[in-house]
């Protein structure tokens, strides 16, 4: 993954091979396949691509169908659907070696005034300042350094408020699984306001399906097989994806081994965007010391 936010800039640099077909590079990453949040990202750009400056993305929905390999680069076709008085429709397919491995579909709308109302921020939220980097709370979760978190998420800074497990800061009565971080670039990313949203729908793959083990006590990578099938998100106000957003995540159901998240990030006090995605969540059953499944 991206080590640093010039890095990251680069691997939502598409390259363009023809009219409404780029090829994207891949990071180098101790992953077995490819982040979530970087195909969404990179179809986000291709879309994006395609249409005219003053429409701007309002909403997405997108399909993991296939996990993408790290050693392959990726090609995302955009197909123009509509371009209508008010808004631009696009689909994107992305392919590596001739099989597709994810859809996208986006709405582009320029602005028009209108009613406005919104969520309020949640209350009594620390400070990001006052918050441990999230590399250090998975690394006691999981074991494994410090470091390796910093080496694959090294273009995002994300601090960790609390969660709604036994003895969490945010146990809720009306909502089990609750997570929240604040998340930004690591560094400044240029005034780009596409840009920006390349970065937001990047990041926001990053904590979301693990909100919905947060009751469990389990750990994703560890004790669940984990994996995206889908995700939509809704973008309301403007943003930059280098200043602190509160990433205020809850699980409203899992069963059947998926699980379901729903997500509001704020900035500066204003509902910016909301997010949504459902995702395997496979619990491991442990193995005997013969090696039979216990």
């Amino acid at each position: 993954m991206p080590q640093s936010v010039t890095e990251l800039i680069d691997l939502l640099d598409l390259e363009e091979i023809e009219v409404g077909l780029y090829r994207a590079r891949q990071p180098a990453t101790r992953l077995q396949r490819v982040f979530g949040g970087q195909v969404l990202a990179q179809a986000l750009v291709a879309a994006t691509r395609t249409v005219p400056d003053e429409r701007v993305v309002h909403s997405l929905h997108a399909y993991f169908l296939v996990a993408g390999r790290t050693d392959l680069p990726i090609v995302y076709d955009v197909e123009a659907v509509r371009d209508g008085g008010s808004f631009s429709s696009r689909r994107v397919v992305a392919r590596q070696a001739g099989t597709v491995i994810f859809y996208l579909s986006a709405s582009f709308h320029g602005h028009e005034d209108g009613f406005d109302h919104a969520d309020p921020l949640p209350v009594d939220v620390p400070a990001p300042e006052d918050c441990p980097r999230m590399s250090d709370v998975l690394s006691r979760a999981s074991g494994r350094s410090a470091d390796f978190w910093e080496a694959e998420w090294g273009a995002l800074d994300v601090r960790y408020v609390g969660d709604s497990r036994p003895g969490g800061s945010l146990v809720d009565a009306e909502h089990p699984a609750r997570a929240r971080v604040w998340v930004r670039t690591d560094g400044p990313l240029p005034d780009d306001p596409r840009l920006h949203e390349a970065a937001l729908a990047f990041a926001s793959d990053l904590t979301l399906l693990s909100a919905s083990t947060v009751p469990h006590d389990v750990v994703i990578g560890g004790d669940v097989q984990a994996a995206s099938i889908d995700h939509a998100m809704w973008f309301h106000r403007p943003f930059r994806a280098d200043d602190w957003l509160l990433y205020d995540q809850i699980s409203p159901s899992a069963s059947s081994a998926l699980g379901l998240s729903t997500a509001r990030l704020f900035q500066h006090g204003a509902l910016v965007s909301n997010v949504a995605q459902e995702g395997l969540i496979r619990p491991l059953r442990q193995q005997g010391q013969d090696g039979s499944q216990a």
